[in-house]
């Protein structure tokens, strides 16, 4: 965790000069972690204007990290243009602009909050489409009763006819003819899902209506619900791959009916608390990363606000986040081109000369570091996706500003480039963690923990007993190591006072102090 960048409060720094000036010996320069990466600021000014005033504002009010925010606004256009719109990256090279966002943070950081100011469109979407349906539906059900008292009578004609030994052909046949004839229930678009299985996620799309986006602050209903459990979890890994590509996935089923997805979009705009997410890579081994699932994620692993957002009245008005949730509703009022089999029809988007110009430079420039012994080489799952999704992002952003219509223009496509590109550089600071070995893990998890509770705590030391209770390290065979590897690094010094073991952290990680 990277607090170079962060002013010195005049508490901070008083402490800061209480350190320094103590008679304990001088501290070191604090060298740097094995396998750290520094996270780099988010490319806020790569948003279109539309976009970043909306998070801007309320990212204001509600203090939560910028690129949580930027990214729950993002997903809600993923959700609001995928069914209106695929995109052309080349000849034969089209897919859909539906995003998969995870954003790695603990409970807390208000993601649920963020989806609710820039979700307020869609919600009002639903509950208008619910109320224009309401007769639909109740014609529906009383077309259903009618047809289930004619089944009901040709069943017991059957039976009566076959006690008495009489012809059943023809109740049979009528039979199989009103079978045809069964109402459809109306389609009601229920677009915002939260806790699905991934078989009921299916269900949903391919029968009720297909487009959806899952969003969820608390993921581990995700990462961790039943469906995705050891016996079934290739199988639903598969739905959310092919559902990222836009293909078909047949469902068999022995006890019920049978089903198939086609022509459905897909986001998903996730909230997983790291332990959660080690967990079910764990659990899933190279499962998740071999068949492509972690690949198709913009991820952002966010430091935390927590500690510093203080209390601020919402303001009176909410201009830029009203101007972004009429621009969602405007796009949602366009006819969702839907076939009579229920089936997605999106119209195609495809770059101007120059965008393609620009797609091509990026998609090659990556290309160039998936070699063996270049920077993305580790991280080729991931990187591999990365044109994909800036030309999804790119649609993206073309269409919340300029329509459903016409050519992805280069500014679209630059922003898009430099908002994946700071996605992957996320990425790779959390995978290559991953593949660290676990004492090593836990010596960097200690580390931005102790940072984290220092700066929010406006601290530089704490009894070991309360990180033994507190820290991600609770058991003292697992501490112990971390902080004496710590302790080589200059990073923290253990230090016996009285009867007690204290932690004390090198004030240069805390703050910058000026000259």
């Amino acid at each position: 965790m990277n607090f170079e960048t962060i002013q010195a409060t005049p508490e901070q720094q008083a402490i800061y000069e209480e350190v320094t000036q103590s008679s304990e010996p001088k501290w070191g320069e604090p060298l740097p972690l094995i396998g750290e990466i520094e996270p780099e600021s988010y490319p806020n000014d790569a948003l279109p204007e539309k976009i970043r005033l909306a998070v801007e504002e309320v990212q204001g009010f509600v203090q939560a990290p910028y690129p949580l925010v930027a990214t729950c606004a993002i997903g809600v256009i993923s959700l609001a243009c995928q069914a209106y719109v695929d995109v052309e990256r080349a000849r034969k090279l089209t897919g859909p602009v539906s995003l998969f966002l995870l954003t790695i943070a603990e409970s807390g950081e208000r993601k649920t909050k963020c989806d609710e100011f820039f979700s307020q469109a869609l919600r009002e979407y639903e509950q208008e489409q619910k109320d224009a349906t309401n007769a639909d539906i109740v014609r529906y059900q009383a077309e259903l009763d009618s047809w289930n008292a004619e089944r009901d009578g040709l069943l017991a004609a059957i039976k009566d006819a076959s006690k008495k030994n009489n012809s059943t052909t023809q109740l049979k046949n009528d039979l199989a003819e009103l079978q045809h004839d069964k109402p459809i229930p109306p389609r009601i678009p229920k677009i915002l899902l939260s806790d699905e299985t991934p078989e009921n996620l299916a269900w949903r799309l391919a029968k009720e209506w297909p487009s959806a986006g899952v969003v969820s602050s608390e993921a581990g209903s995700v990462f961790g619900s039943h469906g995705m459990g050891k016996d079934s979890l290739m199988r639903n890994l598969s739905l959310y791959n092919v559902m990222w590509d836009g293909g078909t996935h047949s469902i068999g089923r022995r006890t019920s009916e049978s089903f198939t997805v086609k022509g459905a979009r897909l986001t998903t705009a996730l909230q997983v608390q790291e332990t959660t997410l080690r967990e079910f890579n764990n659990k899933a081994g190279i499962l998740a990363r071999g068949t492509g699932y972690f690949a198709r994620f913009l991820i952002t692993r966010p430091e935390s606000t927590q500690g510093t957002r203080m209390f601020a009245e919402p303001p009176a008005h909410w201009p830029h986040l009203s101007i972004y949730n009429q621009r969602i509703k405007d796009i949602l009022s366009n006819p969702v081109p839907i076939n009579d089999e229920g089936y997605l029809e999106p119209l195609l988007l495809n770059f101007s000369s120059e965008a393609k110009a620009l797609w091509i430079d990026f998609h090659n420039s990556i290309e160039k570091m998936l070699a063996t012994g270049k920077e993305l080489y580790n991280l080729r799952d991931v990187a591999s996706k990365s044109a994909d999704n800036v030309a999804r992002l790119s649609a993206l952003f073309h269409v919340f500003t300029h329509g459903i219509d016409g050519s992805i223009g280069a500014d679209s496509l630059e922003s898009a480039c430099r908002i994946v590109a700071w996605h992957l550089s996320e990425s790779r600071r959390f995978f290559d963690e991953l593949t660290l070995p676990v004492e090593l893990r836990n010596t960097n998890r200690l580390d931005t923990w102790l940072i984290e509770y220092a700066q929010r705590e406006r601290t530089y030391s704490m009894n070991k007993r309360y990180a033994l209770q507190h820290s991600p390290l609770r058991k003292d065979a697992v501490l112990m190591p971390a902080l004496r590897e710590l302790e080589k690094l200059e990073r923290i010094r253990l230090v016996r006072e009285g009867n007690s073991k204290i932690i004390k952290i090198n004030p240069a990680l805390l703050i910058e102090v000026k000259q």
